[in-house]
Formats: structure tokens, sequence, C-alpha cells
């Protein structure tokens, strides 16, 4: 097989998948869905295994499409990437690079960044996913994380630490009222305390003892949200306590809409990272992502400094 034939088919299928369907990839690519499909069916049959699932609604990645897409997706970026560099120089960022963030967070703190960011370089460009999950930055092609919380030990991968956000415990002054201020920490056993989506975990939170120390105190999770603003407006609603970031949380806590509770074991706080594949070679689309991230960082009341 010639070094040719092995590229074939690559560009229709990654773009299938991105679209979901022959037609719609028949547009992004110019040529007709027939061509599409028998690009596909070609690569299929070269490989000797089935990429997608095919019904006359939708099409479904395989086991082994998805396995097959991660590395289409790289080769094809690392191609979009060096065509680029050799087209307008070396240190021109050029290409798709793709971003996961925090939900609420990154919305807030780090999109405005990244379009300003596109502005000032045109043919660079932006996919970017907002999630409250971890990740597989491998085996979903993601060129850079920003993460909050402690990094664990990811063979492969490179960080940056951009900073750390402050955690409150607070509730609504209704809910207070009602159900009687906490005065210490083991009676979140007891109260309806609302937290992030835990699969298959017990809802915990950071506390600080007197000494310093931080330690997880294992609390009622009554409800449980997936989005931050989730949280806070269900917090507003009178619905629990909560324990969020102070950049979340603050105006609330200054008009008095929100009340800090259990200040004296409350104050922990969870690092900032940018996180990305660890390589010799950094593409000037990266280099530049993370150095605006860095830059950011920096900024009075960026809200990666607690």
């Amino acid at each position: 097989m010639s070094i040719g034939n092995k590229f074939d088919g690559l560009a229709e299928f990654a773009e299938t998948v991105r679209a979901g369907s022959f037609s719609a990839a028949a547009l992004a690519l110019g040529i007709t869905a027939s061509a599409v499909g028998k690009s596909v069916s070609r690569l299929e049959a070269r490989l000797g295994t089935k990429l997608l699932h095919r019904t006359t609604r939708s099409l479904t990645l395989t086991n082994e499409g998805e396995a097959y897409l991660a590395a289409c997706v790289n080769v094809l970026d690392e191609l979009e990437s060096v065509e680029g560099t050799i087209a307008v120089g070396r240190t021109v960022p050029v290409g798709r690079v793709r971003i996961d963030l925090p939900g609420a967070f990154g919305r807030q703190h780090v999109l405005p960044a990244l379009l300003d960011l596109s502005r000032l370089h045109p043919r660079l460009n932006l996919s970017v996913t907002f999630s409250e999950r971890l990740v597989d930055i491998f085996a979903e092609g993601t060129d850079v994380a920003v993460r909050i919380g402690e990094l664990r030990d990811d063979n492969g991968l490179a960080a940056r630490r951009l900073g750390s956000q402050r955690l409150v415990i607070c509730a609504a002054p209704s809910y207070l009222a009602q159900n009687g201020i906490p005065l210490e920490a083991s009676e979140l056993l007891q109260r309806d305390c609302i937290g992030g989506m835990r699969r298959d975990q017990r809802m915990a939170w950071l506390l600080k003892s007197p000494d310093g120390v931080t330690f997880p105190q294992e609390v009622r999770g009554r409800h449980e949200f997936s989005d931050g603003q989730a949280m806070v407006d269900a917090v507003l609603a009178g619905c629990g306590l909560s324990q969020l970031p102070t950049w979340l949380v603050g105006e609330h806590l200054k008009n008095g809409t929100l009340v800090p509770v259990l200040e004296h074991c409350a104050g922990a706080e969870m690092p900032i990272h940018a996180v990305w594949p660890q390589s010799r070679y950094m593409k000037p689309k990266l280099r530049v992502l993370i150095d605006a991230l860095v830059q950011l960082s920096r900024q009075d009341g960026s809200g990666f400094q607690g």
C-alpha cells in the first residue's frame, strides 16, 4: 500500500463524525454525499473493520471507530498545522485547537479571552467544550484543558499552574431562618447540601482544620447539579447549603442574598492548572493559547486568584 493511500478517506471519515451525516459532511467538503459514503466504505475495507454503525436515521461510532477517530484528528491537525507554518512562518498560530473548560468558570472567565485571541490570530480556529467531568485528553483529542482541583498522576501530560479558587460554604437567609445556622462541620451530615455530580461517590467538601490542614468532610448530598450556576440558583432559592468558589458567589455575599457559614473551618482552596499532552515540540497554536491563559491568570479580577 502506498503512503498516499493510507490517508485516503481520513478527512471524509472525520468530517462525517463531526457533521453527523454523509450529506452534511459532503456540504462541508464540497463533494457529493455518495462520494463521502464510498470514501468511508473504502477506508473500512482497507482497515478490515467497521468504523460506523449505519441506520436510516443516524450514524454512530463503533469501538474501533472511536479509537481511529482520535488518530485521524491528530493526523489531520498535524497536517493543517504544518501546511500553515510552511505558508505563513513557523511562529504564526495556525489551525484548530481543541480546548476543554470547566463549565461556569470557563464561560465566565476564560471564554472572553479566547475570543479576543481568535480575533488577534485570524488563522487560529477554536473548538471549545464546557464540562465538569474529567475528560480523557488523549482519547478525546483535546489539545489543552483547564482543570480545577488537585491533578492526578497523569502520565504524558504537561501542566502549568494558573492560580487557585477559594471555597466558601453559604446559604440563603431564608434557609438559615428556617433550619438554623450550622455551628460544627459534623452538622453537614444532617443538612440539605447541594453539590456537583458525583457518580457512585459520597459527596464531600474540603474544609480547613484550625492548624490550616485541608481535609475532606462528608456531607449529606440532597441535590446534585452538573453546572455551577445551577448550584448557585438552588442555594439562592433556599434549597440548602453549598460549598462554592468566591468568584461565583462574591456579589451575592456582598449584597446579603447569600450568607457564609462555618467560616472557622471554611476557606479551603483548589488549584487551577492548564494541562496538555507532553511533547518536545510545542506547536505555535498551543503555545500562544497557553501564554494567553498565563497572562489572563495574572490579571486582577480574572477569577484565578481566589
